[in-house]
């Protein structure tokens, strides 16, 4: 099957995880971008209407909490982020509820840590939950618990996902998801660095994740938040291994995801492996 016929298969997509990372929550200035969530919430609201079943995984806790609180940049020490995330989720949850309730649609909320979906009994009660919100008609809003995720507890365990591009695969295969979508700050997988190379070429679908892919992806993300392609690329192992087709997108325009559900050519496509 070619690149578009691959493309086509999306058209088909019922269920759909859509993650969003800080930078297409906020300004530059790091101040809640109000504009682009109620586009990103019309979008979706509109996909639910035609009988679509969508996920949103959100980060941006840390970065609206220091918008919340004004503060001038991003706390540095672990107690200090866990109390501004805190502050952010409530007015995060509460900014989402608000767009959706404006256009008809509840919303319900999932606050995970690593080690709640690698145990057998608290991961069957995750997945009953997102199957009972989805059955309602509710969106499940889904973010990592940042006020207790820290790298390492007292007990030992390691309780984080590391980013939320890891998250989102993850929960993806949970719901036994169709298609995720990754909105980010670059149009998607390139060659090189688009940054620091301009004949650079974007990739539109990579069929195989081969270790000449692997080298395609750069460092760390925007300022504003955490991850970068290497933690996408990791997010596009684990879905296309589930069987779930993944997107890597540039989010600045939300009504990408209606171009990529109408099998447009936007984004890189991971392609979904055979099961």
């Amino acid at each position: 099957m070619e690149g578009c016929g691959f493309r086509r298969d999306l058209v088909n997509s019922k269920r759909v995880v859509v993650k969003v990372g800080t930078s297409t929550l906020t300004y530059e200035t790091g101040k809640i971008n109000f504009s682009k969530i109620d586009k990103l919430v019309m979008i979706l609201s509109d996909l639910i209407n035609q009988g679509k079943e969508i996920v949103l995984v959100t980060s941006g806790a840390i970065g609206v909490g220091v918008s919340k609180l004004n503060l001038l940049s991003r706390p540095e020490t672990t107690r200090e982020k866990q109390a501004v995330a805190a502050v952010g989720q409530c007015e995060l949850m509460h900014i989402y509820g608000r767009f959706f309730s404006d256009y008809g649609h509840i919303v319900g909320q999932i606050l995970l840590t690593k080690d709640v979906v690698e145990n057998e009994c608290s991961k069957k009660n995750v997945i009953n939950t997102f199957e009972t919100l989805l059955e309602k008609g509710i969106v499940p809003i889904v973010n990592e618990n940042d006020s207790v995720a820290v790298d390492e507890l007292e007990t030992g365990i390691n309780r984080v996902f590391g980013d939320n591009d890891t998250l989102s695969a993850i929960v993806a295969e949970l719901v036994k998801a169709d298609l995720l979508i990754i909105l980010t700050d670059i149009d998607g997988l390139y060659d090189c660095d688009p940054r620091k190379n301009s004949c650079s070429k974007l990739i539109s679908v990579v069929e195989e994740i081969t270790p000449e892919i692997e080298k395609c992806a750069g460092g760390v993300g925007s300022k504003r938040g955490t991850g970068g392609m290497v933690t996408k690329l990791l997010a596009s192992k684990i879905a296309v291994s589930a069987g779930i087709n993944m997107v890597i997108a540039n989010g600045d325009n939300p009504r990408v995801i209606s171009s990529i559900l109408n099998g447009k050519e936007v984004g890189t496509l991971f392609v979904k492996g055979k099961k």
